[in-house]
């Protein structure tokens, strides 16, 4: 991945920038399910290495701009690169650094032919459409202050915003890549789904119960006002005065809204359970998950790599 961040000028402020967030780690989740699903069907490692690697720069790219839209302080325990410099150099990292993360996936085509790389390029253009969808989603229920989601919305915002960037795209890619071109890719859409879902919520209880290594500010999505299953689990258990109360501490911006209000919205969230709730939906996401597993892998030789997709439904819920 270092060979795609050019150590040149203006490194002040560009190529610093936009190197900063891959340079923190994270957890590679995105670019070791593309390898892993391409090694299960029988790819070597170096036919998806390019294609891993532009996930990983699309990742941390739409991260920057993640954490600009909905004001985040910290990614991955330091401060986010908009609050280290400022929006519109922070603006223009992540524009650069998407762009960039291109170049790989360019480069697919001495290595794959050109047929086989620009397959991988269109499954590129319906994830960027399905996640930019999702966000938008996302977005303008904070925007307008809704507050009468239900269940199926969230899963529905998920599949977009989350699934397809987090576990569908990257499998896809890998299969794509393992059985250069001869499977359908949509069978692969619900195990992509019930693990991203599951990452997801999973995601969502850390940013109330984690610790520090979880790198994220605990309760930010409750200043940020994000509809998370957990938020949407206490307005519909919410008394009618709870939930007006509720409703004007949404609609204020993050700015705006107190350590009282965010305290009381948390001790909230606690009272109703709705932590829990979000647990047993996220472990019967997870259930769902293996059981895609086995019927779209059981059949393929065993390996590290096909231990490994089975091994990472249970990992996604033993993240601390």
């Amino acid at each position: 991945m270092r060979r795609y961040l050019p150590s040149k000028e203006p490194r002040r402020y560009l190529y610093d920038l936009l190197a900063d967030y891959p340079r923190r780690g994270g957890k590679m989740m995105r670019p070791a399910l593309c390898i892993a699903t391409a090694r299960a069907f029988g790819a070597p490692l170096e036919a998806a290495l390019r294609s891993a690697v532009a996930i990983e720069l699309l990742h941390n790219a739409l991260l920057i701009h993640d954490d600009i839209e909905d004001e985040s302080e910290e990614r991955r325990g330091l401060p986010t690169l908009h609050a280290l410099h400022g929006v519109p150099l922070a603006l223009n990292a992540g524009d650069t650094l998407t762009l960039m993360s291109l170049r790989p996936l360019i480069e697919n085509a001495d290595l794959l032919g050109p047929e086989l790389s620009m397959r991988v390029l269109e499954e590129t253009e319906i994830m960027a459409r399905e996640s930019a969808e999702g966000q938008a989603l996302e977005l303008g229920w904070r925007r307008e202050n809704v507050t009468s989601l239900q269940v199926a919305d969230y899963l529905h915002m998920v599949f977009k915003k989350t699934c397809w960037l987090a576990s569908i795209f990257p499998i896809r890619v890998g299969a794509l890549i393992g059985t250069n071109d001869s499977i359908d890719l949509d069978r692969f859409l619900h195990f992509g789904f019930y693990l991203g879902a599951t990452f997801q919520i999973w995601d969502d209880i850390l940013n109330l119960i984690g610790n520090h290594s979880y790198g994220k500010e605990r309760d930010g999505d409750l200043w940020e006002g994000k509809r998370t299953l957990i938020l949407i689990d206490l307005l519909q258990q919410a008394t009618p005065s709870e939930r007006l109360r509720i409703q004007s501490i949404l609609q204020l911006s993050r700015s705006s809204k107190t350590k009282a209000q965010i305290g009381w919205l948390r001790k909230l969230v606690d009272d109703r359970g709705s932590i829990d709730n979000a647990r047993r939906i996220a472990n019967d996401m997870a259930d769902a998950a293996l059981e895609e597993y086995l019927m779209l892998f059981d059949d393929l030789p065993d390996s590290n790599d096909k231990r490994f997709l089975e091994d990472i439904v249970p990992w996604v819920m033993e993240r601390e």
